[in-house]
This record gives structure tokens, sequence and C-alpha cells, in this order.
């Protein structure tokens, strides 16, 4: 497959949408997404730490399956369902370990020595070797999971599929992802991050740097082996002083501290309870 050319022309199926009427544009968009369900290709890739290139095309790609794609009965068991995209089911093959109720969809990349407690892995997202999807944890259409990631219970990592430009939200390597976070409209959470549970961080969320003697305004994103915990700022409306979320980095990931240590672990250096 030659990528430049594959490219341009599903650049110009997604400006001129008539060309979904013949088959080889049909044909090409079912093997960019089994490119994508294999891993051979991803929504975006690393270039540094904190720096990505997200492939549009590829996302083109996507939205493109959903209107060619038909609806099929999907049977689980004795659950029954109706949709356009068929789930793995090969995970043996994979050298996954899927418990009972985890779901990834086709299209998804989900690698060698990842295990999926009962959770979700949408169209286009990418999980790595090492990673564990924890019990009720979602993982959006087009999200990059690095390797040796703990998303723990309930985390719910968004999808950002349109526009196409936009960044999906992107957890580095060696993180960890405390229960019921919510990451959100594009954040990059840095290699060996560590985030409290509860922790909410969208596009605009004020993640404030307190270890130090004056504070630290970042967004967007948290760096590489900050600590973080939820916290809240004043700010002023026309109806008064209200208190607004915030995430609050309150450390470093110690560099003597294993990569694989328990979020208690990581949160009691700092005195704070998960």
């Amino acid at each position: 497959m030659n990528i430049e050319i594959e490219k341009k022309t599903i650049e110009e199926i997604w400006e001129n949408r008539s060309l979904l009427e013949d088959q080889k544009s049909i044909d090409l968009i079912y093997k960019v997404i089994q490119l994508l369900d294999e891993g051979k290709i991803r929504v975006a890739e690393k270039i540094e730490q904190g720096n990505w290139k997200v492939n549009e095309w590829i996302k083109k790609a996507i939205l493109l399956y959903f209107p060619i794609a038909k609806n099929k009965n999907i049977q689980a068991g004795d659950l029954m369902f109706y949709d356009k995209i068929p789930t793995k089911q090969n995970f043996e093959e994979m050298g996954v370990r899927a418990v009972p109720t985890a779901i990834a969809r086709y299209g998804s990349f989900v690698e060698k020595g990842v295990i999926l407690m009962p959770s979700y892995v949408n169209i286009g997202a990418y999980v790595g070797t090492g990673t564990m999807v924890d019990t009720w944890a979602t993982v959006g259409s087009c999200a990059q999971i690095g390797n040796h990631v703990h998303l723990s219970g309930g985390v719910g990592i968004g999808g950002v599929l349109e526009p196409p430009q936009a960044s999906p939200n992107i957890i580095e390597d060696n993180c960890f992802i405390g229960s019921r976070c919510i990451i959100v409209e594009g954040t990059i959470i840095e290699e060996e991050a560590v985030l409290g549970a509860n922790v909410v961080i969208t596009a605009s969320t004020h993640i404030i740097d307190v270890s130090g003697s004056q504070t630290v305004h970042y967004q967007g994103r948290v760096p590489a082996r900050s600590v973080v915990i939820p916290g809240s700022y004043t700010k002023k409306y026309p109806a008064g002083e209200f208190q607004v979320p915030c995430a609050l980095i309150i450390g470093k990931r110690k560099e003597s501290t294993d990569k694989k240590v328990s979020l208690n672990f990581a949160l009691r250096e700092y005195e704070i309870g998960q």
C-alpha cells in the first residue's frame, strides 16, 4: 500500500462524496480501517515527548466508513446488538486478555500484552502493550494510550473524531490514571504522570503547578512525571465569587520510583490519600 497515494485518494473522496458509490473507493476505505485494526497505521504518531502529529486523512477515512458500512445483527451469547462496526473476536491470537464484557471495536488496535477488564475501546483508538484498561473504563475514538499505562476503574478517555484536524486525547507511556478521572478535548498526559482519583482535564481546565514557591499554569497538557490531584480556584462572576474546578500538580514522580508503583504509593509521597 502506497500511503501517499491512498492519503490523496481519501482526501478526494472526502471532498467529493459521490465517489462513495465507486467500489474502488469503498474497498480503499475498508482497507484503511483494516490497517488501523492491525496497528499498521495510527491516527496520531509521536514525534517526541508531548509532541504528536495527527494523521487527518485517517480520521477522514473513519468518518467515511460510517456511511458505507451496513448495520447488521451482532450476537454475543444471549445478547444481541445491531450496529455497523463489528467487535474484535481474536483476542487469543492477539495475545490480549479480555475479561467477559470487555469490548474493543474493529478499527481499534490493542497490542499484545494488554489486559481489558469489562471496558470499551472505540474505533481509531490505540492501546499499547502492557496497559491495563480497568473496569468500566472507556477509551474513546482515536484516543492514543501508551505502553504500560493503567487506566483505573471508571476512567473516561474521551473520543475526538471531529473535526479531523483536532488532536485526540493522548496518554503517554507509564502513566497512572486514577479512578473516575476524565480526560477530554485533545488533552496530552505526558510520560509517567500520575493522576489521582477524580481529576478532570479538558482543553480549558487550569492545570496549576503548586509545588514551587510560585504557581505555574498549564492548559491542555500535564507535564511528564507530574503528580496531580483535583483542586479548585476562586473565580469572580456577576453573581459573586465561586469555586471552579482545576487540577493541581503537587510534585514530580521520583526518578527512583518503579514505573509500576501503585497510585497509593505515589500519592503517599506527598501525604495525599487516593
